[in-house]
């Protein structure tokens, strides 16, 4: 049998445009070598997530008497969060399965292997995959292989049981007394926000001069101000220079810098993560642009019929991105003209999952200046909502948008302030839609909400 898509991945972006294509009728088969739903649901989002909600509850209720509450002897089961956790990723697991098999998408479990494409004008010519010894065909290919986390080339970090990646991390039935993060991204400062809130010593150690550094530093500086005076270590501008056992060496460019060795109970490495290319060899010729597959607007790589999204892709590495992706790369397979079809990566928003939370969509502040562009920028607490006043006693948050001053157009909005995700995707859709300050103004916000911050600031 001939497929008319092949899939190699299924994550958020295999599974997506399994089902896509699926539903126009097509033949679709998936290869997945691990569990449908890829690292955002098995060792990602997902189960992080789940975590960071159980300690939030624990947070909550120790803190509950800013809100006339109280609580005594309060207590958590960090064997019964993981439990919990694992249910959760079972469940939407076995959903993603059922959704799949509803549309009666063919799904294999095993290492996928592209093999090496026929020569252009060869008649007939089809893309093979071979996986368990068997091959398959199909008239086109999805790659959708992900990322793994990156190791860096610190002396004494490989095969050190005191190490830790994020995975290790998740999978942990116990906490540590301490532990040393390395690397304040995203990754990083949520399982700092997680081992804080569940009363373990956190120290963040951060090479570049802040934390979060892809992010507007004004939101940021809020978080880095709250966490410090919180008791989380954080040490920016210093690097790691070597690791022996839990012993972990430090230099820093820092002019009152204190430390030099730290000896955590376990050390967690998250400085990024790496696209996964393993088993795509066979496929002679195809672009790479600094380590990741190089694709168009519309996800197709420089060879025919051979399509690319998700993490390997490089764009931006998050899970609703490779499914926007998917959705872009089967539309164009199926000559779908949908307009805006192609994927605007500039009013992609993001969550970091600290408490209080941080969401930002489009251009920071530095990032509009770094390319000329003229801006106004209006900012306010998110105390001007009363509905944050209401539920985040002790918290001031921040709202900030960034205007194109040429015409008035918002091309960013970044937030810091409980529950700030739940209404970024409004500002996605006025910076996708370019919408000015006044168009922006005829939308109603509901109240009282969180997201009117929007309009108050407009």
């Amino acid at each position: 049998m001939k497929y008319f898509l092949a899939i190699i991945g299924g994550g958020p972006a295999g599974y997506n445009a399994a089902e896509k294509a699926s539903k126009a009728g097509k033949d679709v088969i998936l290869f997945e070598q691990n569990s449908l739903g890829g690292t955002c649901l098995n060792v990602g989002c997902i189960p992080t997530k789940s975590l960071l909600y159980g300690a939030k509850q624990y947070y909550n209720a120790t803190h509950a008497q800013r809100y006339g509450v109280t609580a005594t002897d309060v207590t958590f089961d960090f064997a019964a969060m993981q439990k919990r956790k694992t249910i959760v990723v079972r469940k939407l697991v076995a959903g993603i399965k059922q959704r799949l098999n509803n549309e009666h998408c063919t799904v294999v479990n095993g290492m996928a292997k592209p093999l090496p494409i026929s020569p252009k004008g060869e008649e007939n010519k089809s893309i093979r995959i071979e996986c368990n010894g068997e091959t398959y065909e199909a008239e086109n290919l999805m790659i959708c292989t992900g990322s793994t986390n990156f190791v860096p080339p610190i002396p004494g970090i490989k095969e050190n049981p005191a190490i830790w990646d994020s995975t290790d991390a998740l999978a942990a039935t116990e906490l540590p007394e301490s532990i040393v993060i390395v690397g304040g991204g995203v990754i990083g400062m949520e399982f700092a926000t997680l081992y804080h809130e569940l009363g373990v010593s956190v120290t963040v150690i951060e090479a570049m001069p802040t934390i979060l550094p892809n992010l507007d530093q004004d939101v940021v500086q809020i978080l880095l101000d709250k966490y410090r005076k919180a008791g989380i270590n954080i040490l920016t501008s210093t690097k790691v220079t070597k690791i022996e056992g839990n012993e972990v060496y430090v230099e820093s460019s820092e002019k009152d810098a204190q430390w030099s060795r730290i000896s955590p109970s376990k050390i967690l490495v998250s400085v990024g993560r790496r696209a996964n290319l393993n088993g795509l060899e066979a496929l002679e010729g195809l672009e790479m642009e600094r380590g990741v597959i190089k694709v168009d607007d519309f996800c197709r790589t420089n060879l025919p019929n051979v399509y690319a999204c998700g993490d390997v892709t490089g764009k931006i590495m998050l899970a609703h991105v490779a499914s926007r992706q998917a959705e872009v790369a089967v539309e164009k397979m199926l000559s779908l003209s949908l307009e805006g079809g192609s994927i605007n990566y500039n009013a992609i928003p993001s969550v970091v999952y600290t408490n209080p939370e941080i969401a930002s969509v489009g251009l920071t502040e530095s990032q509009a200046k770094a390319m000329e562009i003229p801006v106004e920028v209006r900012q306010l607490p998110m105390t001007f909502s009363g509905r944050f006043m209401a539920e985040n006693d002790g918290e001031t948050g921040l709202c900030k948008m960034i205007i194109d001053s040429r015409n008035n157009a918002i091309i960013g909005v970044h937030c810091i302030g409980n529950p700030c995700s739940e209404f970024i995707s409004s500002a996605s859709c006025a910076v996708s839609k370019g919408y000015t300050l006044a168009e922006f103004q005829q939308v109603v916000f509901p109240h009282p909400t969180v997201s009117e911050i929007l309009h108050e600031i407009i």
